[in-house]
């Protein structure tokens, strides 16, 4: 079974790997979506892979370290794409959450990046 739980937070960052030309170089925002994937056996007493509310729970840290941030200052975020806030994201929730599948990171409602682990 595959589940999906989706979040929002708000952030802004700037990419400094980026030329100098790149309008992504400059500060700038998003209203991010993270789409939090799980795949496992439904348990049959619950009828749940994992209950959405502790995945809320387990994701509330995460959200609150990056919510009205500025992402370049955030720890292991110096260059905050798409693709390495979803390994960072990854990183933190796999340890606690064996049935994490995939993270996808939504910059806008066309682009995105997911990370399926190594």
């Amino acid at each position: 079974m595959k589940i999906s739980q989706a979040f929002r937070f708000e952030a802004a960052h700037r990419l400094p790997n980026v030329p100098e030309t790149h309008r992504c170089r400059r500060l700038h925002g998003h209203s991010y979506r993270v789409e939090i994937q799980l795949d496992g056996p439904v348990d049959p007493h619950t009828g749940f892979v994992v209950d959405f509310f502790d995945l809320e729970r387990g994701f509330a840290e995460i959200v609150g370290a990056l919510d009205h941030r500025c992402l370049n200052d955030v720890e292991g975020l110096e260059n905050p794409t798409a693709e390495n806030i979803a390994v960072w994201i990854w990183d933190r929730l796999k340890p606690n959450l064996k049935q994490l599948s995939a993270v996808r990171v939504y910059e806008t409602a066309e682009s995105w990046a997911e990370y399926q682990g190594r």
